[in-house]
């Protein structure tokens, strides 16, 4: 995240909405509008990721496990995905099992190659009967195209805020503009709808602010989810100083794990939870982001990526090296 008010951060002040063409800033409820996917004639599948590309780099990061708290909770705050989250989800039976797939599908996406494409088609597959009604009798749909992008589309809130307060340094506005053109390419992948991407960089605040303001909502499914963070131990695939650091302060690992993922949220999130959060509060937070930022160069590469990032990133330098003999010999 950067000071700049050309790239307005999650708390920063809102413009006027501009909607994603043919969207309702309501994101999704009415039952009429088309399934993910559904987007008018067929379109060509998108590049996979390889090295160079800017989620190459991060989305196996493992300072990716302090934000996704914090994205689900955002997301179940919509009144359609809590309403199925709360509903259908096996999140208070077996948090981390649930985790653990969620990362191993997450990973598909950037490092599954060709795969990542059937992986967004096996997706938008299993999604497509998730339908009921909640508690104040609105109709939902998993697939329905408002949702489907909300939750796509805090990937990109998530990895500004990772960097500002777990990386080395914020992206910068050019790195922002990179890694909003990799969000929209993922979301393709994902089959989302591609009128409800946001044009820019700053369409996709003006976007997240009202999302957050006008449709999010303070749903007892953000609030359960926040309770199961402070029962569960560290993540089981963080390891060695990085586990360690799930101790600090005197917090044990629930409690960080609850700390981490309220502190990281947008202030206007936490106040629509009605979550407190004091300055004391952020000075932890921010003293733990450093902590990790320092810690994060100096650990070899197996340490520093989930298993399936740190074997695609193996295999790939090694068909550079296997590209490079053969046009030698």
């Amino acid at each position: 995240m950067t000071d700049s008010t050309a790239h307005r951060a999650p708390d920063a002040p809102r413009a006027p909405l501009a909607t994603p063409a043919g969207s309702s800033a309501h994101g999704g409820l009415v039952p009429a509008l088309p399934e993910a996917g559904d987007d008018g004639p067929a379109r060509s599948d998108p590049e996979p990721f390889g090295p160079g590309d800017l989620l190459w780099d991060g989305m196996g990061d493992q300072r990716l496990m302090f934000l996704l708290g914090g994205g689900l909770i955002m997301q179940v705050m919509h009144p359609a995905i809590g309403a199925a989250v709360g509903q259908q989800s096996v999140y208070r039976s077996d948090p981390w099992g649930r985790l653990t797939r969620s990362l191993t599908s997450l990973q598909t996406w950037v490092y599954g190659g060709p795969q990542a494409i059937e992986e967004g088609r096996r997706l938008r597959e299993m999604h497509k009967d998730i339908s009921g009604v909640d508690a104040q009798g609105r109709s939902y749909h998993a697939l329905s195209a408002g949702p489907y992008a909300w939750v796509h589309l805090t990937a990109f809130e998530r990895a500004v805020t990772m960097a500002r307060y777990f990386g080395e340094r914020p992206y910068t506005p050019q790195e922002e503009q990179r890694l909003y053109g990799e969000v929209i390419r993922l979301g393709r992948i994902l089959r989302v709808p591609e009128r409800m991407f946001p044009a820019t960089v700053d369409d996709y605040w003006t976007y997240f602010h009202d999302m957050v303001d006008n449709t999010l909502e303070n749903h007892p499914t953000a609030h359960d989810v926040l309770e199961t963070t402070l029962t569960v131990g560290a993540p089981p695939l963080l390891r060695g100083p990085l586990r360690a650091l799930w101790r600090p302060l005197g917090l044990t690992s629930g409690r960080l794990n609850h700390f981490v993922t309220v502190g990281t949220l947008p202030d206007a999130v936490r106040r629509k939870l009605e979550l407190p959060w004091t300055a004391r509060d952020e000075a932890r937070l921010r003293r733990l982001g450093r902590a990790v930022a320092a810690t994060m160069p100096r650990l070899p590469e197996r340490a520093r990526y989930l298993p399936i990032a740190y074997h695609a990133r193996r295999a790939a330098r090694a068909q550079e090296r296997l590209t490079r003999a053969m046009r030698v010999a």
